[in-house]
């Protein structure tokens, strides 16, 4: 096996965040390929580099020699099947179900949080988040789901995880916490824990360490300034 993981600014790129923080977690060992996210026209300099491994066009891509794979949620499952001695899925078949219906609905759902609450972890946006939840019920009614789903999780789980160790369904969850630290939304004490938790592990620690570090300005992911 010989990874290489292509991803995108790690300050904005939230699909790029989870196979990534799965594959540090579980010391799989990969080659990082960052293309900095521009203006994605069709001749930009994104585009011409990922499009001949991707006809999607998007990152993240896992290559392994000649396989090509695109998708977070597809690779992490890639991963989960190439290294069955890790427990990138709880072991249990029961909750390793539930495991996976959770990480379904965050690949495919909350629309109302990724159209308000972009992930920009270098920003805190306080104002913004406000004005979020006061302007857009359906956002607020998304976000109260949310917590309550998690939280009921958390509480069966009876640990700081998901489904007691980390796992794929953490990494999935991880953007998410960035999105409501970053825009100070207000949630129950049991996700406040959680999000504490998450970005307080040492493969989100290093990943947010690291978006910092970029300085980059993409005007398209910055909706709510000019500047930095």
């Amino acid at each position: 096996m010989s990874y290489s993981l292509y991803i995108g600014n790690k300050n904005y790129s939230t699909w790029s965040m989870r196979p990534w923080l799965v594959m540090k977690h579980f010391q799989i060992d990969f080659t990082e390929i960052m293309v900095r996210f521009d203006n994605f026209d069709a001749n930009s300099k994104f585009k011409k580099t990922i499009l001949p491994l991707n006809p999607y066009g998007t990152v993240p891509i896992l290559s392994d020699n000649e396989l090509v794979i695109s998708d977070s949620l597809a690779i992490c499952e890639y991963l989960a099947e190439r290294h069955p001695q890790l427990p990138l899925w709880p072991q249990n078949y029961k909750i390793r179900a539930k495991a996976r219906s959770v990480t379904a609905k965050m690949h495919s759902g909350y629309s109302h949080i990724r159209q308000h609450l972009a992930m920009n972890i270098e920003a805190v946006l306080p104002e913004i988040g406000q004005i979020k939840l006061r302007d857009f019920p359906t956002l607020r009614d998304e976000i109260n789901f949310l917590d309550n789903h998690l939280s009921s999780l958390l509480t069966e789980s009876d640990s700081s995880y998901l489904f007691g160790n980390f796992s794929i369904a953490d990494a999935f969850y991880a953007p998410m916490c960035l999105r409501l630290k970053g825009y100070q939304i207000p949630v129950s004490n049991v996700l406040k824990h959680y999000i504490e938790t998450i970005c307080t592990t040492e493969a989100v620690a290093e990943w947010i360490a690291e978006a910092l570090e970029e300085k980059d300005f993409v005007v398209m992911d910055e909706p709510y300034r000019i500047c930095r």
